[in-house]
C-alpha cells in the first residue's frame, strides 16, 4: 500500500537530510583528522629545526656541549614531546626522558629531507619526524616525537558528539518537515474539497486562488480554466441536444401530419402525390440531419474511413460551381468563379472534398440576400492549394466569428433565423479539412460579407 503524499514527502526529506548530515559528519571527521595531522607535522618539523640550530651552533664545541644544549632545549618543549640525536655510527648522543633506550625498532634515518612516522612508544602513540643532518664532516640522525593522544581524545569526543546529536537533529528536522508539508499541502486539501462539490449540475463552482504565485496557484488557475471549458462545452451540448431535437421533431411532425391528413378520406391522385412529396421532402431533411450527426459521431470515435487518392481540384471546383450556380440563380445571386488553367493536384478523398466545397458554398448562398454576389477562387502555391469563397451576405459578428466552426455553437439570432440548416455544416467542413492536413479560416464584416479560405497541401509527384 502506497503511503500518503505527506508521508512520502517526509520520508524523502528524512532520507535526504540523513544523507546530508552523514556526509557532513564524514567530511568534518576527515577534515579534523587532516587538521590534526597537519598540526602535529608542523610541530614535529619545528622541533627538528630547533634541534638542527642547536647542532649547527654547538657541534664544534664538543659532544658534551651539544648534549647540554639539547637537554636545555628538551626542557623547554611541551610535556610529552621527545627527541633523540645519534651520530653517524648510530651511537646515542642525547635522548630525552623518560626513555632510556633509542626509539626502536624504527627505520634508519638516511635522508636529509624530513620524513614522518606514526607509532607507539611505551603504549602511547607518537608522531615522529626524522631527518639526517650533515654539519661539516659530522653526521647526525635526529628524531623528534610529538604525542598524538590529546588530539586523538579530541577527535573521539568530536565523533561522540556527532553520533549523539546528528540522529536527534535528523528526527527533529523530519518532524518539522512533516509539519511544514502539512502546511504546504493544505491548499491541495482545499482544492480536493472544492472539487468534490463540483458536478454536472454545479459547474459554476470555482477553486479559490492562493495568494502566493507558485505551482498551486497555477494549478488552481488551470483547473478553473478547465472547469470553464467544461461548463461551456456542457452548455453547448445541452443547447445542441435541444436544437437537434427541435430540428428532428419538425420534419417528423410534418411526415406524420401529412400522412394523417392523407389517410382521413379518399383523395385524388394529385393530392396523394402532393402529400407524398411533402413526406419525401421532410424525410430528406431528417435524413440529412441524421447523416451529419453520424458523421460527427464517427469523427469523434476515429472511425471515419477516407479513401485518399491523387485528385485534380479544378474539375471538382467546376462540378460544385455548377450545383452552386443553380442555387444562386434561383435566389437571384450573381455567382462567378476563377479557376487556373493548369491542374491543382492534392491527395484527398474526392467525395469529402466535394462535400466540403458544397457546405461552404451553401452557407454563402444561405446568408447572401438576393442581388448579392458570391465568388469562388482557386490558386496553386508551392506547398498549399488555396480556395477562397467570398460573399456579400449579412456577415458574422466579431463575437461569433471565433466559434462558427464549433459544432455546438449557435450564432446570433440574425443568422439563426435563416431556414434550412442544422448548424453542423461548418463543423463538418473543419473536420474534413483537418483530416486532409489543411486549415480553414473565415474573415467577415457585418452587413458587408464573409470570406472563407481553405488551404490544402498539394501533392508532389516524384
Amino acid at each position: 500500500m502506497k503511503l500518503p503524499l505527506r508521508a512520502r514527502i517526509t520520508a524523502w526529506y528524512f532520507a535526504v537530510l540523513a544523507l546530508a548530515f552523514a556526509s557532513l559528519a564524514w567530511i568534518s571527521d576527515l577534515g579534523f583528522q587532516r587538521s590534526i595531522e597537519t598540526t602535529v607535522n608542523d610541530a614535529s618539523r619545528a622541533s627538528l629545526e630547533s634541534i638542527q640550530i642547536v647542532l649547527v651552533n654547538n657541534s664544534s664545541s664538543g659532544a658534551q656541549k651539544v648534549k647540554d644544549e639539547l637537554k636545555e632545549l628538551a626542557g623547554l618543549w611541551a610535556a610529552g614531546a621527545l627527541l633523540e640525536v645519534s651520530d653517524g655510527d648510530g651511537r646515542i648522543i642525547f635522548q630525552s626522558s623518560p626513555f632510556q633506550k633509542p626509539f626502536s625498532p624504527l627505520p634508519e634515518v638516511e635522508k636529509q629531507e624530513v620524513s614522518f612516522l606514526t607509532t607507539n612508544l611505551d603504549s602511547l602513540q607518537y608522531r615522529i619526524a626524522m631527518r639526517k643532518v650533515v654539519i661539516g664532516a659530522q653526521t647526525y640522525r635526529v628524531r623528534a616525537a610529538i604525542p598524538t593522544e590529546p588530539f586523538d581524545q579530541a577527535l573521539d569526543r568530536f565523533r561522540i558528539i556527532l553520533q549523539e546529536t546528528l540522529p536527534v537533529l535528523v528526527i527533529l528536522a523530519s518532524l518539522a518537515g512533516y509539519w511544514l508539508s502539512g502546511r504546504a499541502l493544505a491548499p491541495v486539501r482545499e482544492i480536493i474539497k472544492t472539487s468534490q462539490g463540483i458536478g454536472v449540475h454545479n459547474l459554476a463552482g470555482r477553486l479559490a486562488i492562493p495568494r502566493a504565485n507558485d505551482e498551486l496557484r497555477r494549478l488552481s488557475e488551470t483547473l478553473n480554466d478547465m472547469l470553464s471549458r467544461i461548463e461551456a462545452s456542457v452548455k453547448r451540448v445541452t443547447q445542441f441536444t435541444a436544437d437537434a431535437s427541435h430540428d428532428l421533431r419538425t420534419p417528423i411532425a410534418l411526415i406524420r401530419t401529412s400522412a394523417e391528413v392523407a389517410l382521413r378520406r379518399s383523395r385524388t391522385e394529385a393530392e396523394y402525390r402532393e402529400a407524398l412529396s411533402q413526406i419525401l421532402a421532410s424525410s430528406e431533411e431528417a435524413t440529412h440531419l441524421i447523416e451529419n450527426l453520424l458523421t460527427l459521431a464517427r469523427a469523434d470515435a476515429g472511425a471515419a474511413d477516407l479513401h485518399i487518392e491523387s485528385i485534380d481540384l479544378v474539375p471538382h471546383c467546376k462540378k460544385i460551381a455548377e450545383d452552386a450556380g443553380i442555387l444562386t440563380a434561383a435566389k437571384g445571386i450573381q455567382f462567378t468563379q476563377q479557376l487556373p488553367a493548369n491542374p491543382v493536384r492534392i491527395s484527398a478523398d474526392p467525395g469529402e472534398i466535394d462535400r466540403l466545397l458544397l457546405i461552404v458554398l451553401e452557407n454563402a448562398v444561405k446568408y447572401t440576400p438576393p442581388g448579392g454576389r458570391i465568388e469562388m477562387n482557386l490558386s496553386n502555391g508551392s506547398s498549399q492549394a488555396r480556395i477562397e469563397i467570398c460573399d456579400t451576405g449579412i456577415g458574422i459578428s466579431e463575437k461569433d466569428l471565433p466559434h462558427i466552426f464549433e459544432r455546438f455553437y449557435r450564432a446570433d439570432q440574425a443568422r439563426s433565423r435563416e431556414p434550412g440548416g442544422s448548424g453542423l455544416g461548418l463543423a463538418i467542413a473543419r473536420w474534413i479539412v483537418q483530416m486532409h492536413g489543411g486549415s480553414i479560416e473565415a474573415r467577415s464584416v457585418v452587413h458587408e460579407g464573409s470570406t472563407f479560405r481553405i488551404s490544402l497541401p498539394v501533392a508532389h509527384e516524384n
